[in-house]
Parts: C-alpha cells; sequence; structure tokens
C-alpha cells in the first residue's frame, strides 16, 4: 500500500483558545497570522489541509482553506475537534484510513511530523500514534485512525474531555522529536502560543534562526 495515500489529510484545529479577544490562529506573528506560519510548515506534508473551528468561519476566509466545525456540541473541546475530523474523514474521504492532527498555534511544528509518525504505523494493525519531546508527550500532534470515531464519539458523550487521558487508554505509540535550536536558542517543536510572552518568545526565536 502506498502509504502517502494513509494520511492525506491534516485536521488543523483553529480556535481552541482566545487571549486579548483574539482567536490564537489569528494573533500577528513576525508580521504574518500564527495560523500562516503553521500552514506553510503542514502544507509540503499533505494533500489537503482542513481547518476545525467552531463560530463564524469567515474568520478563516484569507486562509483559502475549509472550515468545518466540531459534530458533537456542549464546548467538548479538543477531543471533540478530533472526533469530527475522523466522521469527516470517513464521510466524505473514504479511502483516507488516517488523519493527522495538528494545532494552530504552534509555529515551529516539525517539517517531519508525517513521516516520522507514518514510519510508527503498522498497516496490519491500526494504531494511533503521537508526538512527544523532552517536555512531555503532544497528544493534539499525531495519526489518528479514521475507525476510532465511532468510539471517540462514545467515550466524549460519557463525558471524556482530556486528550492526553484518551490517547493513554488508547495505549498509543509515542514519536519522540527533538528541540530545534537557532543561535544557541532551543525550542520545542510543539512549543505552542497561549499569552503575550510566548507571543515574545517565538517572536525572538524566529529572529535567532534569520540572524
Amino acid at each position: 500500500m502506498d502509504r502517502k495515500r494513509l494520511s492525506a489529510l491534516c485536521w488543523l484545529a483553529a480556535d481552541r483558545g482566545v487571549w486579548a479577544a483574539v482567536t490564537n490562529a489569528c494573533c500577528p506573528l513576525a508580521g504574518r497570522p500564527l495560523l500562516a506560519h503553521v500552514i506553510e510548515r503542514l502544507k509540503p506534508q499533505f494533500s489537503e489541509l482542513i481547518v476545525n473551528a467552531n463560530g463564524d468561519p469567515a474568520r478563516f476566509s484569507g486562509f483559502g482553506l475549509p472550515v468545518v466545525a466540531d459534530r458533537l456540541g456542549d464546548h467538548a473541546g479538543p477531543l471533540a475537534g478530533i472526533q469530527s475530523g475522523l466522521e469527516w474523514t470517513r464521510a466524505n474521504r473514504p479511502k483516507c484510513r488516517y488523519v493527522t492532527t495538528a494545532a494552530s498555534d504552534t509555529p515551529f511544528l516539525p517539517a517531519d511530523l508525517v513521516s516520522r509518525c507514518r514510519a510508527a504505523i503498522d498497516e496490519d494493525n491500526p494504531q494511533l500514534v503521537v508526538a512527544r519531546t523532552e517536555d512531555g508527550l503532544h497528544p493534539t500532534f499525531g495519526l489518528w485512525p479514521v475507525s476510532l470515531a465511532s468510539h471517540l464519539a462514545e467515550s466524549i458523550r460519557a463525558g471524556d474531555r482530556k486528550v492526553s487521558d484518551w490517547v493513554r487508554s488508547r495505549r498509543a505509540k509515542e514519536v519522540m522529536f527533538q528541540a530545534i535550536e537557532a543561535a544557541n536558542r532551543k525550542i520545542d517543536p510543539f512549543f505552542n502560543i497561549n499569552r503575550p510572552d510566548d507571543l515574545d518568545a517565538a517572536e525572538a526565536f524566529l529572529q535567532a534562526s534569520v540572524t
């Protein structure tokens, strides 16, 4: 089987955090929206990117990507977004066996995220694969078998909300990624921007990487 066809689609969570009344994904970083940096890192790795966001999809119209909302309501968090991705893929891309998930506030995510995760797949036994670094587990980044859609929906309806707990319950396979370095500065490749201080740190790292 062509491994590239296993997960040709990336489900990109884009409204999981808000500060200063602005969705994290739309915050400016080095003169461009944060989401633009993430798309730039992901686009070479996929044939298709889908933005997962609730509320007004017009916020993301400038990125030229489809926007799909959660299927399960009640503000169920990232798990609901992932479940929506699996369900959408099952209905619209039936030949795609896995969905790659990523967050929109991580401008330094690995350029080899997909290839490394694909390499960990056992084609005869579909398994959840997630990322890990020295800083810990990053469960919103990984390959999710589409076959988990119904199981995940049941768990959400039962009250499960934490992605990390759910992936551990499924005994997910973990792929280790190293910190990235620029001008003697190191940063976790899954460093996410939640606060103005995080944005300042990202700006400093970007500046160091081009000097």
